[in-house]
């Protein structure tokens, strides 16, 4: 069994009392365990998400927290806050290994080499404080070749001989996602996915609620996008690959939707149903910053079927939102720049910026692009006009976002 280490290496043992006795009691949590395809191991199908997660006594605090309210997997990466978001989780989780699962993530490319990458993975674990995590994903995969490098598959290879790690496989949500996912899954690489996945990717959703947007938006061209996503993630899971989502909120715009929710219902908890109960997907990875967003979010779980008023929440968000939000991964305008501006990628960072608040983040991701979007104020704007199948005008929103992230 593995262990958490505390401070100069000590073995930490028993249950910590901060994390199994709340300030106050707590209501019974409808947080199903779920068991994450054939790798056996069960999760909670709600995972707390880490990206916003920084190494303050808060955070430890919320952390703690939500493993008191019954979510029992938690979600991290390498790149988090530069290693804080695994530091906030090593100090939070010390005690409680044999409660929870963890994933954590790193960027493989394919010139790194196998001793650099256990190099890495080692620092992760001193960070976590375990001697291994239960998945292990290529972090955010836009490129058959870093999934298919001989270096990764070796170093995946020795990190599980060697008790390492349990499992592995890849996230993504680029334009490029699903030729990853199909090659990776055709060699045998997946025990588990981690993708970008949310109710307008569903065709279902578009089926329930085609008259109620339209009547908002007048005539839209409604079809599914990432299609093969969908297929895919179908045979994932009937191939027992487990499948976890994310950027479940389609950008979380919340305060566009508070004058309509009531406290019996949420925008956040009606996304979150209709991805929980969608029969490919077995569980939902989501950023949490608060108690209160917490218990927003475990209120959505336990499997609950989405209800007429869910799909009108969803259906309004498209019609506030539709005209100016990307959806992650679609890749319908990747080709339509002649001068190569990476469109999606922006629009991302800047949704990072605009909709979640991580400024920082967001700034130095765009300016590791080489601040591509200047290019767009001297273009016409011809190129990508209609290259967005939602219509999202994109010249303006690339500049919009230019002048945030600058």
């Amino acid at each position: 069994m593995a262990t958490w280490l505390g401070v100069g290496g000590t073995v930490l043992s028993g249950t910590s009392q901060a994390a199994s006795e709340p300030e106050h009691p707590l209501e019974p949590s409808p947080v199903r365990r779920i068991r994450l395809g054939k790798t056996g191991v069960e999760i909670s199908d709600l995972g707390f998400g880490t990206f916003a997660l920084r190494d303050s006594d808060s955070d430890v605090a919320l952390v703690r927290y939500a493993l008191a309210r019954g979510i029992t997997h938690f979600d991290t990466a390498e790149g988090y806050q530069d290693g804080e978001s695994e530091r906030a989780l090593g100090r939070a989780l010390q005690g409680e290994r044999n409660r929870v699962t963890l994933t954590t993530k790193l960027w493989a490319s394919p010139s790194d080499r196998e001793p650099d990458l256990i190099a890495r993975l080692e620092e992760s674990l001193r960070r976590l404080r375990t001697d291994r995590v239960d998945f292990l994903l290529n972090h955010a995969v836009n490129s058959p070749e870093r999934m298919a490098s001989p270096e990764w598959q070796g170093f995946v290879a020795r990190a599980k001989r060697d008790g390492k790690i349990r499992f592995s496989g890849m996230s993504g949500h680029g334009p490029n996602l699903v030729p990853c996912l199909k090659s990776a899954l055709a060699e045998g690489q997946l025990d588990v996915v981690l993708v970008a996945y949310n109710y307008i990717q569903s065709p279902d959703f578009l089926d329930s609620a085609r008259v109620w947007i339209q009547q908002q938006l007048g005539a839209v061209d409604w079809v599914a996008l990432q299609p093969e996503l969908v297929q895919f993630l179908s045979d994932a899971h009937d191939a027992g690959v487990g499948v976890m989502t994310m950027k479940t909120l389609r950008g979380a715009r919340h305060n566009d939707m508070r004058a309509f929710e009531t406290a019996g219902g949420t925008f956040a908890q009606a996304a979150l149903r209709w991805v929980l109960s969608d029969p490919r997907v077995d569980s939902a990875m989501i950023t949490m910053r608060t108690r209160t967003a917490v218990d927003e979010y475990i209120a959505a779980s336990g499997g609950k079927s989405p209800t007429g008023e869910d799909v009108a929440f969803l259906a309004r968000y498209e019609a506030l939102n539709r005209s100016t939000q990307c959806i992650q991964g679609c890749g319908a305008c990747v080709q339509s720049c002649p001068l190569g501006v990476p469109i999606s990628e922006i629009l991302r960072v800047g949704m990072y910026q605009r909709d979640y608040g991580e400024d920082v983040i967001a700034r130095r991701a765009y300016a590791e692009m080489g601040r591509p979007g200047s290019v767009c104020q001297s273009c016409s704007g011809t190129p990508c006009a209609e290259a967005c199948p939602t219509g999202l005008p994109i010249q303006s929103e690339i500049l919009a976002a230019t002048r945030r992230l600058t």
